[in-house]
């Protein structure tokens, strides 16, 4: 008689640990000649307090992903030299603090470092011939002194003179900027490219490696607007060449196969947040931008590079799209829409293709599964996994799974969404968090997202919506929120639970919870300010007065301004208005308050504001600030802190719900 087949085990609920359980793949980078994949692999060890990345292996044919590096701390940014016998890599192996580059042969050996540069080097990119990598470091700047007495002396005084001096998780800028340099395959002394008080990024070879494009601000008037220009330089050094006209922020150039064009992401105008980031094309001697994407009504994000197909007539590109990001193609000469490549609901997270452009790889997340890595062709045929990295973690874990629901408001179609909590039970009615994204301009989409997972996991009903002011949805609906904070997103927000509380009976009305991040956290604090629905409610790296985040903030002598008209000198009532901290007096929600003491997006001064006052008042309110942390705490800070940050939100909601 046959054995007879063993029970499946019952799944578990996903629990905060489990981010340090998965395999977090990133940055795939297809081989020249398509037959292989490399990419970074980032795992959170709880025990060293650290994050661990290695760059693995896979053919794209098939066959199980190999380990490729084994740096004791990070090895991140795979890139294929250009015949395909080498791979560079970034590192911090070697006692380096900062990461180095270095390369080694793509079929395995011992790496060599090529830089040893204070500021360690981001960004690398191979010469078209394989001689050479350009690569972006900062200059200059404050150094540790090495010996102890030296130490023991003060600092010496920061001298500023501008307004954009510091960068929340770069910290003091000012007296640092980033700047291109190209090195030796082979090592030697870097040669630094370009020079003077502005930040360079994105570098991209022109096809016969005499050339580099690049990103940066270097008009006068860079302090007081976001734009950024195209620049060109020659890879031997010299004189810069503008391309592009100082009418909006850029990212991204690439150079065409010809060389001839050089395309771009960019927004225009001047200062306006929430217009979509589309696809330019401009030549190399400059002239008027061609855009390819002016009858799309998306956005597209900085997220992934541009891909020309080698004959130069396409233009891969990602968009954001009611909660999904996918590949497009466009043709380069603007005639026809642009078609999508990738579908399903899911947001791609990265993508190179191969040399003669007949295969793409990418990397994509989708609600229940964490990023793996995939490859197509250039028009999304014969794809395929190539990938299966979590494959027993998923089998342990009961990930919840998101239903979609639509609501009308005000002209607009909502989209909204519903996560059931594990051991979900017909008839029986559960608690709900209602949670807010951040940005304003930025959307919740169709990722597995761990935030979502641990609510559902802990029992609750999980809730999240993308009101106006998100990404996804057309400039119009993305604008709609400019100057009105408060107004009609609170309006949609609040729709969006009350659709959630009509279509699903299972979630406890009397059962609320609310929290979100960044403007999130900001709609957290306005919503408990002005209405008692909620149980209990998490505020975390809010926006509590408008008006010192004004001057506070590092980005807040432009973004309050390009969010909410004009300064606060011109209309100090509009800001007081649209604080949170005037409402304080009408908050008895109780309040945790969820803080990093080295945020400079939101500085805990907004915190500290709301905290007082609420103490003042005789509320419910705890206020927690995490030491060593910036504005990106819950996504990457340190482990044991996003772990404890797990803890207090669930445990916070747990006691109220």
């Amino acid at each position: 008689m046959p054995d007879p087949v063993a029970p499946v085990p019952a799944r578990r609920p996903f629990e905060p640990r489990d981010i340090t359980r998965i395999r977090w793949i990133a940055d795939p980078h297809i081989s020249p000649d398509g037959r292989r994949v490399a990419f970074v692999v980032t795992t959170l060890s709880e025990d060293r307090d650290e994050y661990l990345s290695s760059v693995w292996m896979v053919d794209t044919g098939g066959g199980e992903p190999r380990q490729f590096t084994n740096g004791p701390k990070r090895d991140t940014a795979p890139r294929w030299s250009p015949d395909g016998t080498r791979l560079a890599f970034l590192s911090e192996r070697e006692g380096k603090k900062k990461a180095q580059l270095y390369v080694m042969p793509a079929d395995g050996g011992e790496p060599t470092r090529l830089t040893d540069v204070k500021n360690g080097v981001a960004d690398p990119a191979w010469s078209p011939d394989g001689t050479r990598l350009a690569f972006l470091s900062r200059v200059g700047g404050w150094q540790e002194p090495e010996s102890e007495e030296e130490k023991q002396k003060s600092k010496p005084a920061r001298v500023i003179t501008t307004l954009k001096y510091r960068f929340n998780a770069e910290g003091w800028v000012y007296d640092r900027p980033t700047h291109l340099f190209v090195v030796g395959a082979d090592g030697g002394e870097p040669r630094q490219l370009t020079d003077g008080d502005f930040h360079d990024s994105e570098p991209a070879w022109s096809p016969d490696g005499k050339r580099l494009v690049f990103a940066s601000a270097r008009h006068d008037a860079r302090d007081e607007d976001d734009a950024r220009d195209v620049w060109m330089v020659d890879a031997a050094g010299g004189d810069l060449q503008k391309l592009t006209d100082t009418g909006g922020p850029v990212a991204l150039p690439a150079f065409s196969p010809d060389g001839r064009r050089v395309a771009y992401l960019g927004r225009r105008p001047l200062n306006e947040i929430g217009r979509n980031l589309r696809l330019y094309t401009v030549a190399v001697g400059g002239g008027v931008p061609a855009c390819l994407t002016s009858d799309l009504d998306r956005s597209c994000p900085a997220n992934i590079d541009l891909i020309w197909s080698s004959d130069g007539e396409w233009v891969t590109f990602s968009i954001e799209d009611r909660g999904d990001l996918a590949l497009y193609r466009i043709r380069a000469d603007g005639a026809g829409a642009a078609i999508r490549i990738t579908g399903g609901e899911r947001c791609v997270t990265g993508a190179t293709t191969s040399a003669d452009g007949r295969m793409i790889a990418f990397s994509a997340t989708a609600p229940l599964s964490p990023a793996e890595v995939f490859v197509c062709g250039p028009d999304g045929t014969r794809e395929h996994q190539i990938t299966e990295l979590n494959r027993d973690w998923k089998a342990e874990v009961a990930l919840a799974a998101p239903e979609r629901f639509t609501f009308e408001r005000a002209g607009f179609t909502i989209d909204g969404w519903v996560m059931k909590p594990f051991g979900f039970t017909e008839g029986v009615k559960y608690p709900a968090l209602l949670n807010v994204h951040g940005g304003p301009h930025t959307q919740y989409g169709n990722v597995m997202f761990d935030e979502f997972q641990a609510q559902a996991g802990a029992g609750h009903v999980v809730i999240y919506t993308n009101p106006r002011g998100s990404q996804g949805y057309g400039e119009a609906f993305t604008r709609a929120v400019v100057g009105d904070w408060g107004g009609g997103d609170y309006a949609d927000v609040m729709a969006g639970l009350d659709e959630a509380l009509r279509r699903f009976d299972f979630i406890d009305p009397a059962r609320l919870g609310i929290l979100g991040g960044s403007y999130g956290g900001f709609m957290t604090s306005w919503v408990v300010g002005h209405t008692r629905r909620f149980k209990a409610a998490c505020s975390e790296r809010a926006v509590n007065n408008q008006y010192t985040m004004f001057g506070t903030s590092d980005i807040g002598h432009w973004f309050q301004l390009a969010q909410n008209g004009p300064a606060p000198w011109d209309n100090m009532a509009w800001y007081v208005e649209r604080s949170p901290l005037t409402y304080a007096k009408d908050i008895v929600t109780p309040l945790l308050i969820i803080h990093s003491e080295d945020d400079l997006r939101c500085p805990i001064e907004q915190a500290e504001q709301l905290f007082v006052a609420l103490k003042k008042l005789h509320r419910d309110v705890v206020f927690v600030r995490f030491p060593d942390e910036n504005h990106e705490l819950s996504r990457s800070g340190k482990p044991r802190h996003r772990l404890e940050r797990f803890r207090l939100i669930l445990e916070w909601f747990a006691k109220y719900l």
